[in-house]
């Protein structure tokens, strides 16, 4: 049964956006389908807020699913975008700014020797890919279940039977033979990584993963994982690629890495770089670097990389954070709001795990921890429905499907954090009515 959530004109819109547009959304997650209802039509955005076409206003932890570190329009974004576009919104040449947002991406991460400017997190994931098996000769690669890199036909595989094993296509239109050139291996299993490269070690190009999963809710990864992952794809000869899209200048200056201390051969960034515009990157060694063309024979090329107005969007948003002490007291601030939440799920009587890294959080109504897709998808999903859209009304915006990481800003205040830990403790109770 529909539960409508939102007000008149998001449905009258959200109704005549579907007889155009697939699904009425133009990504499927904004579809508010696991809630049964119809989604908020936004109008505009202000700091930590929403505001729908209907005027109801919502405390946002999406944060455009994650980009928005310093929040909605904030104003030195703004008029970076402004200037740039009055000279002009494209160029397809060179310019002096993409240069500067290399040099702040490579300094930041020291892995990272040279980069390349993309247009989305799902490009740079597939141009990573296919630079590594130009690197290394060799044609398959290893993700993790449960694990998403973007809507690349090689990448939309899914676990098939047995501990690691060939994928099998996830979505229609992916070809098998593109899913046959995938293994899929549960997320934290590192035996199941050391079993897959003793089997196939000398046809792997790359292993890809995000050092903290963000796809399947937000998992960290298990003590020893991520370098367990660094040893076994040194000694078979392929690449490590951290896909940090989501991770990268969220959790921390840089990324994850530069938190674990594991390096990795090619990094693929997004979201935060970007502040809000369409800008991704990946990168990483000079000498897997200079295997691109015109320098190489690994061919990737795009109108619109190195845009004019995403890249000064993205090299405001990275200037406004200034470093590590940002995300230390995001981080602070972060804790204390779920901390709260979790509080009051235990007064509830609320299985409530949580997780917080950076200006990252996540969190499943589970009387178990959560360490890989099978326990993610073990949750109880009825009680986070009702959880969820009892923070919706509430006016909490969280992410519609319980498979998704949160977010957090520093446009978002103490008094906000209280008007969440309220909301939280309405949405609890709802839950276990």
């Amino acid at each position: 049964m529909t539960q409508i959530l939102v007000g008149p004109r998001s449905q009258d819109i959200f109704k005549r956006s579907a007889e155009r547009i697939p699904g009425g959304v133009n990504s499927p997650v904004r579809a508010w389908a696991r809630l049964g209802g119809i989604p908020a039509v936004i109008r505009s955005g202000d700091g930590a807020w929403l505001t729908d076409v209907d005027g109801m206003r919502y405390l946002d932890f999406v944060l455009s699913w994650g980009p928005l570190l310093h929040g909605h329009a904030h104003p030195e974004v703004v008029q970076a975008i402004q200037i740039a576009a009055a000279d002009g919104t494209s160029f397809g040449a060179p310019i002096q700014a993409e240069l500067e947002l290399a040099e702040v991406l490579c300094q930041a991460l020291p892995s990272m020797d040279m980069v390349r400017l993309v247009n989305s997190g799902t490009e740079a994931t597939m141009s990573a890919l296919r630079l590594a098996r130009a690197a290394t000769g060799r044609d398959l690669i290893i993700k993790c279940d449960g694990g998403y890199h973007g809507h690349s036909d090689q990448l939309l595989v899914a676990a098939g039977s047995g501990v690691a094993t060939f994928g099998h296509s996830d979505s229609a239109g992916v070809s098998d033979a593109f899913a046959q050139q995938t293994l899929v291996v549960p997320y934290n299993d590192a035996q199941a990584m050391t079993d897959v490269f003793a089997a196939h070690g000398d046809n792997i190009a790359a292993l890809i993963i995000e050092p903290v999963a963000g796809n399947m809710g937000m998992v960290p990864p298990a003590p020893g994982f991520l370098e367990h992952l660094r040893t076994v794809t040194e000694q078979h000869g392929a690449l490590l690629i951290f896909d940090e899209v989501m991770t990268g200048f969220r959790v921390a200056w840089g990324g994850y890495q530069n938190i674990c201390g594991v390096t990795p051969d090619l990094t693929c960034l997004g979201k935060v770089i970007g502040g809000g515009m369409p800008l991704a990157a990946y990168g990483g060694r000079a000498d897997i670097m200079k295997q691109l063309a015109p320098q190489g024979p690994c061919y990737q090329a795009g109108t619109l990389s190195g845009n004019p107005i995403a890249v000064a969007a993205g090299l405001a948003n990275l200037r406004l954070t200034g470093g590590q002490a940002c995300y230390d007291d995001l981080e602070i601030r972060l804790r204390r709001m779920v901390d709260g939440i979790a509080c009051e799920a235990k007064k509830a009587g609320l299985p409530f795990q949580s997780t917080v890294i950076g200006s990252m959080w996540g969190y499943f109504i589970s009387e178990t921890p959560v360490t890989d897709f099978p326990s993610a998808a073990a949750a109880d999903m009825e009680r986070w429905r009702i959880f969820c859209s009892e923070m919706i009304r509430g006016g909490v915006y969280l992410a519609c499907s319980p498979f998704e990481a949160a977010f957090f800003s520093t446009a978002h205040t103490d008094e906000d954090i209280d008007f969440a830990i309220n909301a939280a403790a309405t949405a609890c109770a709802a839950a276990t009515a």
